[in-house]
């Protein structure tokens, strides 16, 4: 059957990208070395091959705070930080009500309950305007999480929690080596937390990290993770092929941060989808694990399900965002603070376009564009 190259793919035109979006984790020369070095000295296999010890040595450097500890997830460390706080059974938890659901479900884990706050209404990051209302005698701690582009002011973040003796942990999963007010994202917060997921812009399959300027907070996490030995641990191997990512971090960031500025300037013209925006927080450059776009179905003119679906058709990685936390789960499991408007359009509208197509040239960030412009010039035929 004859196909037109101006149709989308899902209604059998030729997609823009025929090979699929870019794998991840890409090649990387450096990371092969690790690993062989690895192999040949045996540190693979060990407890402590120094891998670990480097890593955490220099992930504190780095980010210019005195602890950092290594474990198993980015999740676990999210709970992990919020026992190092001292939270737990009958103290209530502030965040975002949208936001990664294994934070919401790592309160619930230590015992607390989850005071869910409405977003800012420009990128969908937690509103630190929003944090009064929620305050409580049982308030101990806050998550501040920057997702998909967005960031959350942590100077008013932390200003706040100063006023009212409440922790914070500042969730910077999605944004290594992004910068926030001046600060590299997760050294703001009494905590900060690191991911190395297998999709994460730092990768070892699994792992995370803890974050912090205060030696009390980083000695009850140690403790809470000794057993005899360590309960979570992130392996010799996966921190052996850490070192290397973070050599070109910063490179890549950059690398990210050009291709977004392009692409937002491609898509600036269409109706119904932007790009998340971070206002006038200054002294601030965004990390781009999950670049965050705002759809409106309505002004798009199709559904998010099928734009979402047309974009993959096309060979590009977009996906719906999280479920915000307040939908469909019990009332009883959270408290709330009034309306959660925008975090609803948050849970209605987000879409996520996967990071590895930003480290490709112009011309893989133009079939993007091509992508989301091919779909709404065919609208009304994929309604």
């Amino acid at each position: 059957m004859a196909t037109d190259n101006a149709l989308p793919a899902i209604l059998g035109g030729e997609p823009i990208r025929p090979q699929g979006p870019p794998e991840w984790p890409i090649p990387d020369e450096s990371v092969l070395e690790a690993l062989q070095s690895a192999y040949r000295d045996g540190s693979w296999g060990r407890y402590h091959g120094g891998h670990v010890e480097r890593l955490e040595e220099r992930l504190a450097t780095e980010h210019g705070v005195r602890h950092a500890l290594t474990c198993g997830s980015g999740t676990f460390s999210a709970e992990l930080a919020l026992r190092a706080l001292k939270v737990g059974p009958g103290d209530e938890v502030v965040m975002a009500a949208y936001d990664y659901g294994g934070n919401f479900l790592s309160v619930h884990a230590v015992g607390a309950r989850p005071v869910l706050v409405d977003v800012d209404a420009e990128n969908w990051n937690l509103a630190p305007e929003q944090l009064t209302a929620a305050l409580g005698p049982a308030t101990r701690a806050a998550i501040a999480s920057h997702l998909h582009g967005g960031l959350v002011p942590m100077r008013e973040v932390m200003e706040w929690a100063g006023r009212h003796g409440v922790g914070v942990i500042e969730d910077a999963a999605q944004a290594p080596g992004a910068r926030v007010q001046g600060r590299r994202a997760g050294t703001w917060g009494d905590v900060g937390v690191l991911s190395f997921g297998g999709s994460k812009l730092l990768t070892a399959g699994r792992g995370g990290a803890l974050l912090t300027h205060h030696a009390d907070v980083a000695q009850r996490a140690r403790l809470w993770l000794q057993r005899g030995n360590h309960v979570c641990p992130l392996s010799e191997l996966q921190a052996a092929v850490l070192l290397p990512q973070l050599d070109r971090l910063a490179e890549r960031n950059a690398q990210r941060l050009r291709s977004v500025r392009l692409l937002a300037e491609r898509l600036h013209h269409l109706p119904g989808i932007r790009l998340f925006r971070n206002g006038d927080i200054e002294d601030s450059e965004a990390g781009y694990y999950k670049l965050g776009f705002q759809f409106d179905a309505e002004r798009f003119g199709v559904s998010r399900e099928r734009f979402v679906a047309a974009a993959r058709a096309e060979g590009i990685a977009l996906d719906e965002g999280f479920r915000a936390l307040h939908v469909g789960r019990s009332p009883n499991r959270w408290r709330g603070t009034g309306p959660l408007a925008e975090a609803e359009r948050a849970h209605q509208g987000t879409v996520v376009l996967h990071h590895p197509v930003l480290l490709g040239t112009d011309a893989d960030v133009e079939q993007v564009a091509l992508a989301v412009e091919k779909i709404y010039a065919h609208a009304e035929r994929l309604r």
